[in-house]
């Protein structure tokens, strides 16, 4: 069996189970997406380095499993290559805003492994600084800067974790980023 076959087959099981995601779930994803996306070409001559070790963070797009599936869905179609997030629900739970070069993880609404991305822009910008151009890259609806601050409004004030409101100057962070393996 070639390295090639041996990473279908794993990721043919890690799809095919159902429910949440267990960490040994991802590290069988993260084993073969790492390998799919080229990440350490050179291990053979230099040995492991950090990627072989540390696994992305997984998660999934929206607030209920039915988002989660019909926002991976665009991104496993090639339409949906941006996302954004209020900089002050990361703030409020203590995460760092992700870095260009940065992995993830994408699951779907049943919690299972979908997809590898890289960070490709990551910039900080106020509500009503977000382009036509960002909101055409997150996909969703006729992909207009109207319908993006629409929806985005909406989704900011009702699935906030923080308790500042919605302000139409609040900090979003804007990521672009690249689809380096699916299943």
């Amino acid at each position: 069996m070639t390295a090639d076959e041996a990473a279908e087959a794993m990721a043919r099981e890690v799809t095919s189970g159902s429910g949440a995601t267990d960490d040994a779930e991802l590290d069988r994803f993260w084993q073969v997406a790492r390998v799919r996306a080229k990440l350490n070409r050179l291990q053979v001559y230099f040995g492991p380095n950090a990627l072989d070790s540390l696994r992305p963070p997984a998660w999934a797009f929206g607030a209920t499993s039915e988002q989660a599936d019909e926002l991976l869905g665009l991104v496993l179609a090639g339409t949906k290559t941006a996302t954004a997030g209020a900089l002050w629900d990361y703030e409020h739970e203590g995460e760092e805003i992700p870095r260009v070069g940065d992995l993830a993880i994408l699951l779907d609404g049943g919690g299972q492994p979908r997809a590898l991305v890289a960070m490709t822009d990551v910039r900080v910008v106020p509500f009503d600084g977000v382009g036509a151009e960002h909101a055409y890259a997150e996909g969703e609806g006729d992909r207009s800067l109207a319908f993006w601050r629409e929806v985005h409004e909406r989704f900011f004030t009702e699935v906030a974790t923080h308790d500042k409101g919605f302000a139409p100057d609040m900090p979003i962070v804007c990521e672009t980023f690249a689809v380096l393996y699916q299943t």
